[in-house]
């Protein structure tokens, strides 16, 4: 699965050979040792230090309840009549799907999986770049993408990637993508990054999105069930990244609800002291690059003792099995 896909997650190589995944970790640190694969936290990837990236096919079935379940929260985060940029990816086409319900809403893209998802959708305005088709992930690339993004202004942007480490950011396998992921944050007041636990921790060849630039992340409630990835969630939130975690199965992807007032399933689906970090930030976003205020104790960071950044042992949640 690992040299068909380039990665696989802990979670759906234990549902292939029907056992745990405690049993499915103890095996894959005994291939790791034989050079076989390289670990990853949360799941597997071909040997070689840098992940490379599967194509659509196989990206579909990589995470898929935790991808719905990102795409869910990550949904409340759109108010009606916002402007947003999407980028390309299967988590992103997921959240575009959500979308379509959201009134008044203007979505600049380079994915034809997201055109596609909100083709039919009523009061919602799709804008496409220009650019070059590259097949294998179904998004316009290439110079003429870039500058159709010049001079653009937006509220957010909704954007993924191959792996996130706080001490690198936000990183692709595939230099054209990364180039236009970089054009499509620029134009952002808001940059959110979409991310399932097998992300967090892994590296890729190119970076596309700067740790201090990143606004928030979404990512799902299993980044906390592994030791390596809840110290990857604690490096990234005393960066000033607030950091949201999905409920894996708390609704039904088709249900979510209409949104308009920003507050959706993010603070609905988050109960307990982990709402202290899903409240949007006081007095707006920053600009792309500017450190927001208070992400080191001030009145703009997340919430916990004194404004200070809140780490997982704080809210009580589980670190590692």
């Amino acid at each position: 699965m690992v040299r068909a896909n380039g990665a696989v997650s802990l979670r759906e190589l234990a549902r292939v050979v029907q056992t745990s995944e405690v049993t499915v970790r103890r095996d894959v640190r005994a291939l790791e040792a034989e050079g076989l694969l390289d670990r990853r936290h949360g799941g597997a990837v071909l040997p070689g230090g840098f992940s490379r990236e599967p194509g659509y096919p196989q990206k579909t079935h990589l995470a898929a309840a935790e991808k719905s379940a990102i795409a869910d929260l990550a949904a409340g985060l759109v108010e009606e009549g916002d402007a947003v940029v999407v980028g390309a990816g299967t988590t992103t086409q997921e959240l575009a799907r959500r979308l379509a319900r959201v009134p008044g809403l203007t979505v600049v893209t380079n994915s034809l999986l997201v055109a596609q998802a909100l083709a039919h959708a009523n009061r919602v305005e799709v804008v496409m770049t220009g650019g070059t088709l590259r097949g294998s992930n179904y998004a316009l690339v290439g110079s003429g993408a870039e500058q159709s993004l010049q001079g653009l202004r937006v509220t957010k942007a909704f954007i993924s990637g191959s792996g996130l480490t706080a001490e690198r950011g936000l990183s692709t396998a595939n230099m054209l993508s990364a180039s236009v992921d970089r054009a499509l944050v620029q134009s952002a007041a808001e940059v959110i990054v979409l991310a399932d636990h097998t992300k967090l921790g892994t590296d890729s060849m190119f970076p596309t999105v700067a740790t201090e630039t990143i606004t928030r992340l979404v990512t799902d409630e299993q980044a906390t069930s592994d030791d390596g990835t809840a110290r990857e969630l604690d490096a990234l939130a005393d960066c000033g990244v607030q950091i949201d975690l999905a409920p894996i199965g708390a609704a039904p992807s088709g249900d979510a609800p209409v949104h308009g007032t920003g507050s959706g399933p993010v603070h609905q689906t988050q109960p307990g002291p982990l709402s202290r970090r899903t409240a949007p930030p006081p007095g707006g976003a920053p600009l792309p690059g500017q450190r927001r205020p208070g992400a080191h104790g001030g009145p703009g960071g997340p919430a916990g003792h004194g404004g200070m950044p809140v780490r997982l042992a704080e809210l009580g949640l589980p670190r590692g099995r």
